[in-house]
């Protein structure tokens, strides 16, 4: 069956879906021991989250850039992360869904949330034909996400380095058995129309 264009592939129960972050280990460490952000996370910072694993892997090199050491599973409420998909505002113009540039850019500056579709990557970090979903979170977003979404935040660096250990030595097969199992994540049509250009 073909991959749609844009979907929401993630790891997700009946009440949380699983996003990743990566951060240095003065941020990351003290996430992981105390199940939120520690007071050096900047709320007053856009944030960005990520349902893919490998997209994860591929912004931060498999956890090995500068600042990124620290990869995160951060499990949030299914609530928590709608609510950021029905105030979110596409993070690029599109003509079909905006009536002006002008309006889009006062709809940009409004949310509380952006969306972009960036193309999926495979083992190698090369691009797929289809897209993940990138969500950032600023101002009322972010306070939330930190403050009532989060349920457990995971350090799964240990996997990110075990999954390039594979990849750099040929076992792509292995590889894909270690990576978490992301399925399309259930969401009405309608609280993605303003999102799927």
């Amino acid at each position: 069956m073909e991959e749609p264009q844009h979907r929401i592939r993630a790891a997700h129960s009946e009440s949380t879906i699983t996003v990743y972050q990566a951060y240095s280990p003065e941020i990351g460490l003290p996430a992981v021991r105390d199940g939120r952000f520690p007071a050096a996370w900047k709320r007053d910072r856009m944030t960005w989250i990520k349902p893919s694993f490998m997209w994860m892997m591929y912004r931060c090199g498999w956890g090995l850039k500068e600042g990124q050491e620290t990869v995160l599973a951060v499990e949030i409420s299914r609530e928590g992360f709608e609510w950021a998909l029905r105030h979110a505002c596409l993070s690029h113009y599109v003509p079909e869904l905006h009536a002006d540039q002008a309006e889009w850019k006062r709809q940009l500056k409004q949310a509380p949330a952006r969306v972009q579709w960036d193309p999926e990557r495979d083992l190698h970090f090369n691009a797929l034909p289809y897209r993940s979903l990138q969500l950032g979170l600023a101002g009322e977003a972010t306070v939330r996400y930190a403050d009532e979404w989060i349920v457990g935040i995971e350090d799964v660096t240990p996997l990110a380095r075990e999954v390039h250990a594979q990849v750099r030595a040929g076992e792509l097969g292995r590889a894909t058995e270690l990576l978490p199992e992301e399925r399309s994540y259930p969401v009405a049509e309608e609280e993605l129309a303003h999102l799927r250009r």
